[in-house]
């Protein structure tokens, strides 16, 4: 009886461990050139097609860079904040897509490809959390 128990525990957990597995993993694409662990939060109205980060420079200055493309997968025009939080690092840094225009919107099926610094950044981050939701209802 008490093995039984323990079976039925041990699947029903390795169930729900798969489920979270698999929700975690929700809105990552195959374009994805990091290296390290990637929570993705994104909207329903939007998609990241693309997502790389490379140590370089930005605007002379040595900086971790992140390059994120924005598709708008709805039927209307939206602005999106693009976070993404380095967990292992303590750094941040938010992004409006996009930036400028008027209105400062994304048309339904464009994308646009925005560049986010975290300067004086040696090394890439092996724990990030990417939160992308729109702005304008």
């Amino acid at each position: 009886m008490k093995t039984s128990m323990r079976r039925i525990l041990y699947y029903s957990t390795m169930i729900l461990l798969s489920g979270i597995l698999l929700w975690s993993c929700a809105g990552q694409n195959e374009n994805v050139k990091c290296a390290g662990d990637i929570e993705w939060d994104v909207c329903k109205s939007a998609e990241i097609t693309s997502f790389a980060c490379e140590l370089g420079t930005f605007k002379k200055k040595p900086a971790l860079v992140y390059t994120v493309t924005v598709k708008n997968t709805s039927d209307k025009a939206h602005r999106y904040r693009l976070n993404i939080f380095l967990l292992d690092q303590d750094k941040a840094a938010g992004y409006l897509v996009p930036r400028k225009g008027k209105p400062p919107v994304l048309q339904p099926g464009t994308e646009e490809t925005v560049k986010v610094p975290f300067f004086k950044d040696q090394k890439t981050s092996k724990n990030m959390l990417v939160i992308l939701r729109t702005i304008s209802e």
